[in-house]
């Protein structure tokens, strides 16, 4: 029968990268680790492991079966922790997935209200996930996903709280400082400066540029929002960025900020959560803030 150690195991091999190294991380002896997954192969009737030389190389079977470890094994150890603070009278983390690089600053704006209403909770913030904004919520990585950029999926519930818009923040002394829109073939002399995210993720690309048949002369990418107004304000580049973080930093910058297109580029914010943690009453309150913020 496949039980929760044979998941542990195949991950921690996978991980380590060997069996003595993993048998270390559970603390267990190589022998009894070997003989644990010779045994379930046995059962199964399948291999999960070939060796080639001194490695192992998995299966279809136990690349199967990795997959199935990636995916359940954070579910459970999500609610062994969530459970473990029910029985000493915690509430818990509040584990946030950024999707929205300059959403940082609007978050800070929230996260000390929240603390105060909820002194119970803590809060962490994570960037990076395993399998993705989605999947780090599927995957129990994260309880909330910030994101401009929705993937509306069964079991997920997404909650917009406030609309931007999207314009080209340029140096004051730019020559389109001035001007009362920009077109997508005035970026073609420019070097457009972006967060480290692929250019189809990226609206100035894909809602501006690309539907006319335009790149910029060159593409940089920064992760620091400060470091890339002083990027823009210095002439070195344009950004593509929301209009209240533009507006917010004008005072710190010598910056202008030009509507993109006849129209401009118009977005929300969401907070995406899993439907079965809807009754969670700290996770309502933080979307409760966040609406009214």
């Amino acid at each position: 029968m496949l039980e929760r150690h044979h998941l542990a195991i195949v991950r921690a091999v996978e991980q380590q990268g060997s069996l003595t190294a993993a048998a270390s991380q559970l603390c267990l002896t190589q022998s009894a680790l070997s003989h644990t997954m010779r045994k379930l192969e046995q059962q199964l009737g399948t291999d999960i492991w070939l060796r080639e030389g001194r490695s192992l190389k998995l299966t279809q079977a136990g690349h199967y079966l990795l997959a199935v470890a990636n995916r359940v094994l954070p579910q459970l150890e999500q609610a062994q922790q969530r459970l473990a603070q029910f029985a000493n009278g915690e509430r818990g983390t509040l584990r946030i997935g950024m999707e929205c690089h300059p959403c940082y600053q609007w978050l800070i704006k929230l996260v000390a209200p929240f603390l105060a209403a909820w002194p119970a909770v803590d809060v962490d913030v994570k960037q990076k996930f395993q399998f993705g904004g989605i999947g780090a919520l599927f995957g129990f990585e994260i309880d909330l996903l910030v994101t401009p950029d929705p993937l509306f999926k069964r079991g997920l519930h997404y909650q917009p709280v406030f609309a931007y818009e999207q314009v080209l923040v340029v140096s004051s002394t730019h020559r389109l400082a001035t001007a009362s829109q920009v077109n997508p073939s005035d970026l073609s002399r420019e070097t457009l400066i972006t967060y480290p995210v692929s250019p189809e993720r990226l609206d100035i690309f894909n809602q501006f540029l690309i539907p006319a048949g335009i790149a910029p002369k060159q593409h940089k990418t920064i992760e620091n929002t400060d470091i890339m107004l002083q990027m823009v304000a210095s002439g070195r580049g344009v950004a593509a960025l929301p209009r209240w973080l533009a507006d917010e930093s004008a005072s710190r910058f010598a910056i202008q900020s030009v509507r993109l297109g006849d129209v401009g580029i118009h977005k929300h914010i969401y907070l995406g959560v899993r439907d079965t943690d809807l009754d969670i009453d700290y996770l309502h309150g933080f979307i409760a803030m966040a609406k009214g913020g």
